[in-house]
């Protein structure tokens, strides 16, 4: 058979929190219910999620996760952010919930991702429809930006932005006169991501300093654009 649809059902703390943020992010409530069990079905086009209330329950440790295929991981991410920075003011990059921006991720193909992090510690891992990817994503080359996609994976697919943070560290600790100077911005301003994510901003604020600092010419400028962006809304979490 074929045209079946699978819908993720995932833990919260509170399903009143749960609605509240994903309506945020432009979904609509699709059933409630309070008696015998809270749960709540929450739909954005063909996106549909439900979420279960568990008297007790730390989304701290939660495992819970699922994927999110669509042909288009850079109009959802702008949908999200827009949504966020409407509610909030800003795009959460922090503490719970929080959104990570969109990176190939060399554990998946090089395919593109972002992950969202919602209040019930449930992982949303949304990724790129292959077949509507031209080319596959190129390796990544160069010292830095191989640094960089181990970061990503150990942060963003992984959860583990601790580890992620010190081998950041590590490379920025050891400049080279070739390391290419978008990536260095790219390297820098993730620093400062993963700063933020675990309530450090001082070394978050360090990092986007530090960024000014990185000389680029005009194409440079242009390539690093999108990563200008994102520092733009880290320093605006920052204030």
């Amino acid at each position: 058979m074929a045209n079946e649809v699978t819908v993720p059902l995932l833990p919260c703390a509170s399903i009143d929190d749960i609605e509240t943020f994903y309506r945020i992010l432009g979904f609509s409530t699709t059933y409630k219910q309070r008696k015998p069990n809270p749960c709540v079905g929450l739909q954005r086009e063909d996106l549909h999620l439900q979420f279960f209330e568990m008297a007790g329950f730390d989304p701290e440790q939660s495992y819970g996760s699922c994927l999110v295929i669509t042909p288009d991981i850079a109009e959802l991410h702008r949908a999200f952010a827009a949504g966020m920075r409407a509610a909030y003011g800003k795009v959460l990059v922090s503490g719970m919930p929080r959104m990570t921006r969109p990176r190939a991720r060399k554990n998946a193909d090089g395919l593109g991702g972002f992950s969202v992090v919602d209040p019930g510690g449930n992982w949303i891992r949304v990724f790129q429809k292959p077949a509507t990817m031209p080319t596959p994503a190129p390796a990544p080359a160069g010292r830095l930006a191989k640094v960089l996609a181990n970061a990503v994976v150990l942060a963003d697919s992984k959860g583990d932005a601790g580890q992620a943070a010190r081998i950041l560290d590590s490379a920025l600790a050891r400049p080279q006169a070739d390391d290419d100077p978008v990536t260095h911005v790219e390297v820098l301003v993730y620093r400062a991501e993963l700063a933020m994510t675990l309530e450090d901003r001082e070394t978050a604020t360090e990092m986007l300093a530090r960024v000014e600092h990185v000389a680029l010419n005009a194409d440079e400028t242009g390539r690093a654009a999108p990563t200008f962006e994102t520092a733009a809304d880290l320093a605006a979490a920052l204030r």
